[in-house]
């Protein structure tokens, strides 16, 4: 019976979500951004490292819908293929983020008062660096490296989800079935990753859906600077950065890099706020 009510809650979730306009856009905007990523080699029409001296910034024609770039690269294939390292980078570094957070938001809600304020101390002193500058930093002294970004950034995202996993694990440590847990001797860390844990991660989820645009801005950015995916490696941000530098001659780089970049974030934030909205349960009762 109860199992029947967990399904049926479930699948009445869903259909708030997808009823929503807004989370149905950008559903379909997501599906089309992976349809890319994985079909990417069927859907370019060139390799997307493949250089030709004599086609360099060539504008927009049959040949290259978008365009090439100063080295003679087709735009659109740089685009395609870059569109596997935005969802590659954003998801490894949400899901980076939120192994941290599991572990250290469920200790700091769980341990005792101290452990959990020295973690609260922990959280706001990385909190506190300005994120861009801090990734810029340490990219700098280690040079450009696709894991070190993923790292660095599921870095500066982790506080956030570990305060919300802790504040979830404080009132969830207080239920009948955790003391029950404890009654029969549950060991700590069967009783925080088995009985707790699956009580308080929903929330990070929503919040993690919301952040996949910010990770993919902060991709962008680094790679715009010269820090983010070392070259040759086609990345959104590298694109938009050397057109950047023939902006007058050559407008087509920055304008399809930044439609790819918009549409990729639209898309994410559209789907997130419309999951925020219908299964965040305090934004439902205040639409009640």
């Amino acid at each position: 019976m109860i199992k029947k009510l967990i399904k049926k809650y479930k699948k009445s979730n869903i259909k708030r979500v997808f009823s929503d306009p807004l989370g149905k856009i950008g559903f379909i905007l997501i599906l089309f951004v992976l349809f890319v990523a994985i079909f990417a080699p069927l859907i370019a029409p060139y390799e997307p490292s493949s250089i030709d001296v004599f086609n360099r910034l060539t504008g927009p024609s049959s040949q290259h819908l978008f365009g090439t770039d100063n080295l003679g690269r087709d735009i659109l294939s740089r685009l395609v293929f870059g569109s596997r390292i935005v969802l590659f980078v954003s998801i490894s570094t949400i899901s980076f983020g939120i192994i941290l957070a599991i572990f250290f938001g469920i200790m700091a809600g769980y341990s005792s008062e101290r452990v959990g304020n020295t973690l609260l101390i922990v959280f706001d002193i990385i909190k506190s660096f300005p994120a861009l500058l801090f990734a810029m930093t340490i990219i700098a002294m280690t040079g450009p490296n696709l894991w070190m970004l993923i790292v660095i950034i599921g870095i500066t995202r982790f506080p956030a989800y570990a305060r919300l996993i802790r504040a979830q694990t404080l009132r969830v440590k207080e239920k009948e079935f955790v003391t029950a847990a404890l009654a029969i001797g549950a060991s700590t860390m069967s009783i925080m990753f088995k009985h707790i844990l699956p009580n308080v991660i929903g929330p990070i989820f929503i919040q993690a859906a919301m952040d996949i645009p910010v990770v993919i801005t902060f991709e962008a950015t680094l790679s715009f600077v010269g820090l983010g995916v070392p070259p040759p490696t086609p990345s959104w941000g590298t694109i938009i950065r050397t057109g950047y530098s023939y902006i007058r001659t050559a407008p087509w780089m920055v304008i399809f890099g930044s439609i790819a970049l918009i549409l990729a974030t639209l898309s994410f934030t559209l789907f997130g706020e419309a999951l925020r909205d219908n299964l965040d349960p305090r934004l439902r009762q205040n639409k009640v």
